[in-house]
This record gives C-alpha cells, sequence and structure tokens, in this order.
C-alpha cells in the first residue's frame, strides 16, 4: 500500500516540526529520536556529527553556549526527499563557542535547514548559514 504525496508531506512536516520543538525545549534525547539515523552537517563547522553521541555533543554544546537558543521559523517548503525550512537561530552567547569565550552578546542569523528523508525517516538535516554573520554578532 503507497502512501500518497499529501500524506507523505504531512508525516515529513510534523516529524520536522517535531524536532524544532525538541530544540527549542532543549531536549537533546528527543530531538536525536527524531531521526532515523542521527546526522547534522552545518556547513561552517565543516564535519558532519553523525550518530547520536555526536549529535548529542553538538546540541548539548550549542545549548551551554546559548541557554537562550531559540529557532524561529517563518516558512517551510517541500521538496521529492526533503522538507527545506527558513529560519532564524537566536540566543544570547553565555558559554565558549566556536573558540570564542562568552561575550554576552546576542545573536539573530537567518539559517535554512534541508531535512533529508528516505520515506518518513529523518537522515540528516543539513544547516546553512553565514559563518561572517555570526561571528560579527558574536564579537558585538
Amino acid at each position: 500500500m503507497s502512501t500518497s504525496p499529501a500524506s507523505m508531506r504531512r508525516r515529513r512536516e510534523a516529524i520536522v516540526r517535531e524536532h524544532i520543538d525538541a530544540e527549542n525545549a532543549h531536549d537533546v534525547r528527543r530531538a536525536i529520536a527524531t531521526f532515523h539515523h542521527p546526522r547534522y552537517e552545518v556547513a561552517p563547522f565543516g564535519s558532519p556529527n553523525d550518530g547520536a553521541e555526536s549529535v548529542h555533543q553538538l546540541l548539548s554544546g550549542m545549548f551551554a553556549a546559548f541557554p537562550d537558543f531559540h529557532v524561529a521559523v517563518p516558512r517551510v517548503h517541500h521538496a521529492d526527499e526533503a522538507v527545506v525550512v527558513e529560519f532564524v537561530m537566536r540566543g544570547t552567547h553565555r558559554g565558549p563557542f566556536a573558540g570564542l569565550a562568552a561575550s554576552g552578546q546576542r545573536i539573530e542569523v537567518p539559517s535554512v535547514g534541508i531535512f533529508e528523508f528516505d520515506e518518513d525517516r529523518l537522515m540528516c538535516e543539513k544547516v546553512y548559514f553565514d559563518m561572517a554573520t555570526l561571528m560579527r554578532q558574536l564579537q558585538g
């Protein structure tokens, strides 16, 4: 029995929204549970975070550095094998991040996340943002 395209779209978007809600709640385990296989590819960071332990370290580090980290989602787009999310990362730099000591600076970084799926199984989140914008905001 085949799943309709509309049904698949709804299912994928529900998974993505659950993932983002978990990130906004700083619930690392819940965010990891949305994946079939946990994997982040954060383009400005270079190498992927593959597997539950690596993803746990990535998210825990982000939430420690930005204890008020929050993702706002103005737009969601659907592709054949992905959900593309335009979002804004916000937070206050309160802990070490990217080699920088806490600055107390607020960030607001426009970003794009490509959530790759195999059917209705989330396989990877690819995140793209301008690192120069982030660093400029961190340094005040």
